[in-house]
């Protein structure tokens, strides 16, 4: 898993920038009620999605929340006095605080589907009855975009995906969330070329194809050998689920 107190520095630029972020909110926010009061951005990261979602909507009070010390510095610059930091697993607001909870880009780097679980339980814990979690899924899977790289790439080992969409409605179910929406987004400057995944694959990007190993240096060659080294394949299509907490009563 990357060291986010040292990527907090490149993590925009190398992951799409304020173009990403804007799709990533205005998409979020198709599955946020008009009526929505409070939201917290768990995850914030950097804080640009946690800006444009500030930006969109000027009478929702937006909070956003992270573990990394150097992310919230950088996302406190964005939006003063409304970013803290704390652990998504153990959330520091009293239960029903938030009409709106968010994650973005956070259930697939925990370690374990207790960690997932535990997200997810402390998300419907801070809602308000009535209230609506939005969660992105199946980050890994948002990448295979049916490129020649994807070819190349389809028989490495994987991880079991985390954020599983079935395994998050199933978590969601558990602490009282039902299913009210989904929505796709494209990311951008994403999009990977074969010597931008060669790189990748020698800084242990993927995580079950450790840097150096035979394998990995397999699909090295493989991936050399492909036209159009620097030409980026399509961007990905990121996916988001929405889960609603029941009004009381």
């Amino acid at each position: 898993m990357l060291d986010y107190e040292k990527e907090a520095a490149a993590y925009d630029a190398s992951r799409g920038g304020e173009p990403r972020a804007e799709a990533a909110a205005n998409a979020v926010l198709g599955l946020v009620p008009e009526d929505a009061r409070d939201l917290l951005d768990t995850a914030c990261g950097t804080g640009t999605v946690t800006r444009r979602l500030a930006i969109a909507r000027p009478r929702l009070r937006v909070t956003g929340a992270d573990a990394a010390h150097s992310m919230t510095r950088m996302a406190a610059a964005r939006l003063p006095g409304s970013v803290i930091r704390a652990d998504s697993r153990r959330l520091p607001f009293a239960d029903a605080s938030f009409d709106a909870v968010t994650s973005v880009w956070l259930l697939h780097l925990v370690g374990s589907g207790a960690d997932v679980r535990d997200i997810v339980a402390e998300c419907a814990r801070v809602l308000r009855p009535g209230g609506v979690y939005v969660t992105t899924v199946d980050k890994a899977a948002a990448h295979d975009v049916g490129s020649d790289i994807d070819a190349v790439l389809a028989p490495r080992p994987r991880r079991a995906a985390r954020d599983a969409a079935d395994q998050v409605t199933a978590y969601a179910g558990e602490y009282g969330l039902v299913p009210a929406g989904r929505s796709r987004f494209r990311g951008h400057g994403q999009g990977r070329s074969p010597r931008g995944t060669v790189a990748d694959l020698r800084r242990g990007w993927f995580t079950r194809l450790a840097p150096g190993e035979p394998l990995t240096e397999h699909f090295v060659t493989l991936l050399e050998a492909l036209p159009d080294q620097d030409v980026p394949r399509p961007e990905p299509r990121f996916a988001l689920r929405a889960f609603r907490k029941p009004p009381a009563g």
